[in-house]
């Protein structure tokens, strides 16, 4: 049996193998994972896309998924207007959310990244503009990178990520995984 799956998680799916809500119809990891015995390690909200890692190894998980250990996520977001450099340092220092100062991250602008189309795409507004950040964080709040960026003004419009630690979503497609020995 693997003790590492790299998934790369389509919008719209749940970061858990059952559907625990009342009408039970929405997609989870059961429909792309057939692996017992591998869990989630952290989560990954169903509207975002990108790298999800499972694992049947339980200090493999808790190494990358509790805050303590702080395993650097990378993500791209393509956000809503043109944040400028101050609005970036701001994310470099820390922002001020509901929960506490978040720590530092590393943010840039980055040209649009060539991903895969989202299904369904985004809402495009013809008169405000966007762009894509790369932010990498070392914690991982509840919706933490779409809380940082609307803090900034730019809220987010898709988001994906696609490093955790080591581990890269690059090569694979949406609803498809690999599989590693550790």
């Amino acid at each position: 049996m693997p003790n590492l799956i790299l998934f790369n998680k389509p919008f719209g799916v749940l970061s858990q193998f059952t559907d625990r809500g009342d009408e039970a119809t929405r997609q989870t990891l059961s429909d792309y994972i057939d692996v017992p015995g591998v869990y989630p390690a952290g989560r990954l909200d169903r509207d975002s896309e990108g790298l999800l890692l499972l694992t049947s190894d339980g200090r493999l998980q808790a190494r990358i998924s509790d805050p303590k250990y702080k395993t650097a996520k990378t993500y791209l977001a393509q956000v809503e207007g043109e944040p400028q450099e101050g609005d970036l340092d701001q994310l470099r220092r820390g922002i001020l959310l509901k929960d506490g100062m978040s720590l530092p991250a590393k943010a840039e602008r980055v040209t649009e990244p060539g991903l895969w189309p989202r299904d369904p795409p985004i809402r495009i507004r013809k008169t405000v503009p966007d762009c894509w950040l790369k932010l990498t964080i070392r914690e991982g709040r509840n919706r933490q990178v779409r809380r940082m960026t609307a803090a900034i003004g730019n809220p987010t419009l898709r988001l994906v990520r696609w490093r955790i630690g080591d581990w890269s979503v690059d090569g694979l497609q949406p609803g498809e995984w690999r599989s590693f020995d550790i």
